[in-house]
């Protein structure tokens, strides 16, 4: 139980850390930036072009895909939060990019989860970059544990060939050499 505990610290820690974050933005959006405007501070008009604060809700998908699809976001979000508390006590302790990698995912599907439940369905965006769809700090989260996760997929096959082929050269590096009688 205590190693449970340990284990999901780091988890919750992180996600904890990301998804006040993500609710604390939102909410500060809402209550000083008026719906469909955008607002950068004066030091910053030079960006306007090219970043901006936007506040926009979103019923659909991350970047605002799907729209009025909060029913089935709502339910899969539940599900993905189970399979990641379910999944992540069996990821071994060296896997820690893993580790991050879900508890990024995990941040980003409570933090919309959050919104959607509290506000008829519909998710607070407010980043907006270029000419790329409003977003947010959770849809930010999910998108980078997904490139952390394919990260460390690639990284891990890649120990994994190396470890092959040092096998396959023989202990110690030495090249095994087969006579042929």
């Amino acid at each position: 139980m205590k190693k449970y505990l340990s284990m999901y610290a780091g988890l919750l820690g992180i996600a904890g850390i990301v998804v006040a974050l993500d609710q604390w933005t939102k909410w500060w959006v809402r209550e000083n930036i008026p719906f469909a405007t955008q607002w950068l501070p004066d030091s910053l008009q030079w960006l306007m072009p090219y970043a901006r604060l936007v506040y926009w809700e979103n019923s659909g998908a991350a970047f605002g895909m799907f729209q009025n699809g909060a029913p089935v976001f709502t339910v899969l979000a539940f599900i993905v939060i189970g399979v990641i508390l379910f999944y992540y006590p069996q990821i071994e302790s060296e896997g820690w990019i893993f580790r991050l990698a879900l508890a990024l995912q995990l941040a980003g599907a409570v933090g919309n989860l959050i919104s959607r439940l509290m506000h008829n369905g519909k998710v607070t965006d407010f980043i907006s970059v270029g000419t790329f769809p409003v977003f947010n700090i959770a849809d930010s989260a999910i998108t980078v544990g997904t490139a952390v996760l394919i990260l460390g997929v690639w990284l891990s096959e890649r120990a994994a060939k190396r470890a092959r082929a040092e096998s396959d050269a023989g202990v110690d590096g030495e090249q095994v050499v087969l006579s042929e009688e």
